[in-house]
């Protein structure tokens, strides 16, 4: 399955800027492989003495950004099961700001949060890779918009590659 064959109405206009990120051709469980190398790789080169850093007062520091990039997989994750399974009720919204700032994640080190975000980014992957292209394509409601597995999917990779240029762009 490649980007071009999701279909107007499987995401809604908000998830767009992520997705876009991706070129059409790209099949999903390859870009999905590719983004995890890219990003850990990427990671793995920030100094660990930057990883408390904010680039304003109010912002997250890198600790909590990727601690949010790894709630969010799993929430994302835990969408394309019941979308896959065709869970007919809708799946709430989840406030970021409040997660974040629940997280714990300045007890945690840049290493470990690495760590976690590759085991969470791989079983993401194995649970894609156990979807049939038909359950890629129910589609469910998450945060009041139709959604379907196959987009969430893009919509992961897309989500970490926005804050990975955010993170080059203003931290680093």
């Amino acid at each position: 399955m490649k980007k071009s064959d999701l279909r107007k109405g499987e995401f809604g206009e908000f998830y767009a800027g992520y997705i876009d990120q991706i070129e059409d051709d790209a099949e999903l469980i390859q870009t999905m492989e590719q983004n995890t190398s890219e990003f850990v790789e990427f990671l793995n080169s920030i100094p660990s003495e930057k990883w408390n850093h904010r680039y304003q007062p109010d912002k997250w520091s890198i600790l909590e950004m990727v601690q949010h990039i790894i709630d969010t997989e799993r929430i994302f994750q835990y969408r394309a099961l019941c979308f896959a399974r065709n869970e007919q009720k809708p799946l709430p919204g989840f406030d970021h700001d409040l997660y974040v700032l629940n997280s714990g994640s300045e007890n945690r080190t840049g290493a470990g949060l690495i760590e976690e975000f590759e085991c969470v980014r791989k079983s993401g992957i194995f649970l894609f890779k156990s979807f049939t292209e038909d359950m890629l394509k129910i589609k469910g409601n998450m945060n009041d918009v139709n959604t379907s597995p196959r987009a969430i999917g893009y919509i992961m990779v897309g989500h970490a590659k926005h804050h990975q240029n955010i993170l080059k762009s203003r931290y680093l």
